[in-house]
C-alpha cells in the first residue's frame, strides 16, 4: 500500500512546503483539499494548475485526489452540484489526480430512500463526464451516509465504475460498522482509504495515528487479508481543531506507525 495525507492537515500552507512535508518524510502522495482558502481549488486558473503539477512531478510526489465539498443527496437544483463536481473533475485532469472526493451530504428529515435515488442519479449523471477524463468520483463515507452499508446503497444505484467509494474509517466506527463489515461492503467500489485517530467517540479531536480509539490496526489487517494494495491517506482534521497539535511534527511517526501495522498484517 501506498500512504499519502491530506492538507486539510496542514490549512494554508504553500505546495512547495507541502512537498518538503511529503519528501522529508516518506509519503508517496497528498490529497489536495479543494477550498478557496487554500492554494489549490476550482478557481485556480490553467497557468497555476500547470505549475502545481509540475511541481508534484519535479518531487517525485503523487496528486492522489482533490478532496471536494460537493454533497450529492443534498435537497436542491441538480445542475448546481453536477457543475460543483465538473469544476472537481477538471481540476483533477488537469493537476493528474486519479480520484475526485463528494460527499453524501443528506438533509436532516429527508427519506433515506430519496436521498439514495438523489446521489445516485447525480453521481450517474457525473459518471460520464468523469470517464471522458480518466477522474473516478468517490462517495465518502460520511455525515447522511456514514457507514459502508449506506453508501453502498447509492453506489449500486449507480453501478458505473467511474464512480466509487472512498472509506473514511473514523466515519465507518462512528457507524457502528466493524472493519470487516465495511471493507466486505465497500470493496466492490473501492477508491481509496482515509485513516486517522481521534480522542473517543465523544470527542473526534485528531491525535497522533495509534493514540487514539479508533481501529486502525483491525481496518489495515483487513485490508491485508484481502490482498488490497492501494492507498492510505492520512486526513488529519487541523483545520477544524485549532488546539490539535501541529501535523508537521507527526507526520515522522505516523508514517512509521503506518508501515509497522502493514508489517505485521503481512
Amino acid at each position: 500500500m501506498k500512504l499519502a495525507f491530506s492538507t486539510l492537515g496542514v490549512p494554508g500552507l504553500p505546495i512547495s512546503d507541502v512537498l518538503r512535508l511529503a519528501t522529508t518524510h516518506g509519503y508517496h502522495g497528498v490529497e489536495l483539499r479543494a477550498h478557496p482558502e487554500e492554494p489549490v481549488h476550482p478557481g485556480l486558473g490553467p497557468d497555476g494548475r500547470a505549475e502545481v503539477a509540475a511541481e508534484f512531478k519535479a518531487a517525485g510526489v503523487e496528486v492522489l485526489g482533490v478532496a471536494g465539498y460537493a454533497r450529492v443527496a443534498a435537497p436542491g437544483d441538480d445542475e448546481a452540484v453536477l457543475g460543483e463536481i465538473r469544476a472537481l473533475v477538471g481540476l483533477a485532469r488537469d493537476l493528474g489526480a486519479p480520484y475526485v472526493r463528494v460527499f453524501p451530504g443528506g438533509a436532516d428529515g429527508q427519506e433515506p430512500a430519496e436521498a439514495d435515488a438523489l446521489a445516485a442519479r447525480r453521481l450517474g449523471a457525473a459518471a460520464e463526464y468523469g470517464a471522458d477524463l480518466g477522474v473516478r468520483i468517490l462517495l465518502e463515507t460520511h455525515d447522511s451516509h456514514r457507514t459502508g452499508a449506506a453508501a453502498t446503497r447509492v453506489l449500486g444505484l449507480v453501478g458505473h465504475r467511474q464512480v466509487g467509494a472512498l472509506w473514511d474509517v473514523m466515519h465507518t466506527w462512528l457507524g457502528g460498522e466493524q472493519p470487516q463489515d465495511s471493507y466486505a461492503a465497500l470493496s466492490p467500489y473501492l477508491g481509496y482509504v482515509q485513516v486517522k485517530d481521534i480522542i473517543s467517540a465523544q470527542d473526534s479531536t485528531p491525535v497522533a495515528l495509534g493514540a487514539g480509539v479508533l481501529p486502525l490496526a483491525e481496518c489495515v489487517e483487513v485490508l491485508s487479508r484481502h490482498g488490497w494494495d492501494g492507498w492510505l491517506c492520512w486526513e488529519y482534521e487541523k483545520r477544524w481543531y485549532d488546539d490539535a497539535e501541529p501535523l508537521a511534527g507527526l507526520l515522522g511517526a505516523g508514517r512509521e506507525h503506518l508501515a509497522r501495522l502493514l508489517n505485521e498484517s503481512a
